[in-house]
């Protein structure tokens, strides 16, 4: 027994870190497009820059000068400024073939929703309260279908299992809140709900 109860110590403490580790990770996502496609432009515009930077000197005396400094703006902030546009405009064009052309898209998002534990076989506390509440008007409404009050059973089973997640407690602990003292359903028990009031979230962490 005490082996066992070192095993699950264990495995709840993994869970813990690599919960937290994606917590920072989705932290830092959030505005990773944005500064990704700044310092991908910046970075170009500043590799490409020494190779036409003479152009846009007072010493350039070839065919594709731009010397001039059109309303008192330095012609090297002009170019910096058209390299840097351009390579904007190439992701734009990138992003609108990758859109429009090729569709790729539908096939990433079909990716997305197939490792979605939420869209296969998890349930949000929101989706939870719908099954349930068909799953036991069905049962009530068909009692003597055997059939289909085992299956109305099974997803009443399947309801109750995700009592027990995070995202459930995060939801009676928020229902209580806003709406007071939220009932027992009928697919839980006294316990599940006073587990779900207990639990401590570590969002800060």
């Amino acid at each position: 027994m005490h082996v066992v109860d070192t095993m699950a110590e264990g495995t709840e403490n993994t869970s813990f870190f690599r919960k937290w580790a994606m917590r920072q990770y989705w932290r830092m996502q959030q505005s990773q497009a944005v500064v990704s496609l700044l310092l991908w432009g910046t970075t170009i515009t500043l590799l490409v820059w020494p190779y036409v930077s003479w152009r846009f000197s007072t010493q350039c005396d070839g065919a594709l000068c731009f010397s001039a400094s059109p309303f008192n703006i330095p012609s090297t902030y002009v170019g910096l400024a058209v390299i840097f546009l351009s390579v904007m405009f190439a992701v734009l064009l990138i992003g609108y073939l990758y859109d429009q052309v090729f569709s790729l898209w539908t096939e990433w998002r079909s990716v997305d929703m197939e490792r979605n534990p939420y869209v296969t076989y998890a349930l949000s506390p929101t989706w939870a309260m719908l099954i349930a509440l068909q799953a036991e008007t069905l049962k009530r409404s068909s009692p003597d279908d055997e059939k289909m009050v085992a299956q109305a059973d099974w997803a009443l089973k399947w309801c109750e299992a995700y009592t027990e997640g995070e995202m459930f407690a995060r939801a009676v602990q928020r229902w209580d809140k806003d709406l007071g003292e939220t009932p027992t359903f009928w697919f839980t028990s006294d316990e599940a709900m006073q587990r779900a009031r207990d639990s401590v979230f570590e969002d800060e962490a």
